[in-house]
């Protein structure tokens, strides 16, 4: 019989199962391209959903903040501090600077009411906000001694930067001038933030009792005002600046906040509406650093400016005299960028 052309889908009864032809297995590796062309569009789609996201902010920020060209003292101001290595290394100082006059572009009337110095270090996890009271007695460049608000009232940001140079021997980077009233109205857009208050007291209208409140709106602006009813008048209305400024970003920074691309535009939006930035802090350079930031909302830190005691001036004013013992230690840790240390030593009674 002759040979005929066996199928290769058929056999014959008396072939042994051994020798029957087997249908051709499909080769696993001929749905890779599929599968690869679909991760690669969710790639795709994620990278260009976060350059919208990311071009978004971007013109957010560029829209609302303000940038003033005479608010950082001349590279060829004597007496300024050179950057410091940690400086090199990405570690970056602001001063945050708010007006008692309402109106922090308006640098020729009223007093510093809000100075805080932001340190971000160089690994971009931790930052920490120092305050310096208003009624600390230090010397300004050029004037003499005076407390430190009046650095403002005579030389407007610049002498303010260079009097806490002066100070810490720490070269400042950044200027970030604060509408405070508008920046704490912040608040209600984020729906109100908690704090842990020391002591209970009442003004214009609203109580606050000890321990964790949440504040927002009015009620927040009022419970960073008052310091005539305070134990430490303006020692704690500085801590209670910080502790409202921190539970801002704390929220702000949130990981359900982040997540939420509408809500967060709006909160960057709000913060920048609220700041005067010096021409130096470009659109480029806010953007670098927003990205580098490993931040989470824990590893921010409310610090004071140490003081050793209450005094009076020779001319009757009521100020805080520096404890220049741990100003120098807090310098250094400034400088060096070893603030944890420093609030490994001095945790903040907050």
């Amino acid at each position: 019989m002759p040979d005929t052309p066996v199928d290769m889908f058929t056999f014959t009864e008396d072939e042994p199962p051994q020798q029957r032809p087997q249908p051709a297995k499909k080769k696993r590796g001929r749905a890779l391209p599929a599968v690869l062309i679909a991760v690669a569009g969710v790639l795709v789609l994620s990278l260009v959903a976060g350059f919208l996201y990311a071009a978004s902010l971007n013109k957010t920020v560029s829209d609302n903040i303000q940038r003033r060209d005479d608010t950082m003292p001349e590279e060829s101001d004597n007496g300024r501090p050179d950057k410091q290595p940690s400086q090199e290394k990405g570690a970056v100082n602001f001063v945050l600077l708010g007006s008692d006059s309402r109106d922090p572009s308006d640098s020729g009337n009223g007093r510093s009411d809000v100075l805080i110095v932001a340190h971000l270090n160089a690994e971009r996890n931790k930052a920490y906000l120092i305050s310096f009271t208003r009624d600390l007695w230090v010397t300004i460049p050029g004037k003499g001694k005076a407390k430190i608000n009046a650095a403002y009232s005579w030389g407007g940001p610049k002498l303010t930067i260079k009097t806490v140079e002066s100070i810490t021997g720490a070269r400042i980077d950044h200027l970030a001038l604060i509408d405070f009233e508008g920046f704490i109205q912040l608040t209600s857009d984020l729906g109100g933030v908690t704090v842990t208050n020391d002591q209970e007291f009442s003004t214009h209208g609203f109580t606050y009792p000890k321990g964790e409140i949440t504040i927002s709106g009015e009620e927040a602006l009022w419970f960073v005002r008052e310091r005539k009813k305070l134990k430490n008048g303006d020692l704690d209305r500085a801590k209670n600046h910080r502790k409202v400024i921190q539970a801002i970003l704390e929220k702000g920074l949130s990981p359900e906040t982040i997540a939420n691309p509408q809500k967060f535009t709006s909160f960057v939006g709000g913060v920048a509406s609220h700041l005067t930035v010096d021409s130096a802090l470009t659109d480029d350079k806010i953007r670098d650093l927003a990205f580098s930031l490993r931040l989470p909302p824990s590893q921010i830190y409310s610090l004071q400016a140490p003081i050793a005691r209450f005094g009076t001036s020779d001319d009757g004013q009521a100020i805080d005299i520096v404890d220049e013992e741990k100003m120098a230690e807090l310098s250094k840790a400034l400088r060096e960028d070893k603030l944890d240390e420093y609030v490994a030593k001095y945790p903040p009674k907050e």
